[in-house]
Parts: structure tokens; sequence; C-alpha cells
């Protein structure tokens, strides 16, 4: 199932640390009621794609994918479960065919 999120759809959007916790969250709230909420890895994640393809001189799309780090080779407090980049070169092509899923996205 594909959804499109559009900032028509986004009623708010709520960042900050709760009370208790230490890292950020985004809670998006949509006009239908749901909310989504994005940890802070996530976010960085996303954050760290979108700056890639808007900075890169020919990168125009990049693929992150979940992947189980070993704690012997990811840097310390960071989380066993990341997104990292795909080696893979067809992430644009991706992106076509689920737009072709919900046309007008």
């Amino acid at each position: 199932m594909l959804r499109v999120i559009r900032t028509w759809d986004v009623k708010r959007v709520l960042l900050g640390v709760p009370e208790g916790h230490k890292h950020l969250r985004a809670f998006i709230q949509l006009k239908d009621g749901e909310v989504i909420a994005l940890q802070e890895a996530t976010i960085a994640a996303i954050v760290r794609g979108y700056i890639e393809i808007k900075t890169h001189p020919v990168k125009e799309a990049v693929e992150l994918l979940g992947k189980e780090i070993p704690e012997a080779e990811r840097k310390q407090e960071f989380a066993s479960w990341q997104l990292i980049e795909s080696e893979g070169k067809d992430a644009k092509e991706k992106i076509k065919k689920l737009i072709e899923l919900a046309p007008g996205s």
C-alpha cells in the first residue's frame, strides 16, 4: 500500500525530546487524526539522504535500507538497527515504479 502525505494533509508537526527520553522525536499529525511518530535516527537518515541528493552534482535518488550493525562496527550509543545507503544504483527506477502506483503524487 502506498499512501501519499501531501503538505495539505498535515495539521501540525511537533519536534522535540519527550520528557524522560534522550532523543528527538517528530510527531506528524494528519488532518484525518492519524499521528506518525519518527525517532531521531530515522529523521537523521532521511535528512542525510535529502542533503546528499540536493547537494550532489548528479545524484538524483538514494535508497536507505534497514540493516543490523554489529556492536563492534557501530559508533558508541548508536542503535543496532540503522538505515544505511544502498550500494544499488536503481533507486530512481524504484521511485518511478512507486509513483506509478499513485498517479499525481
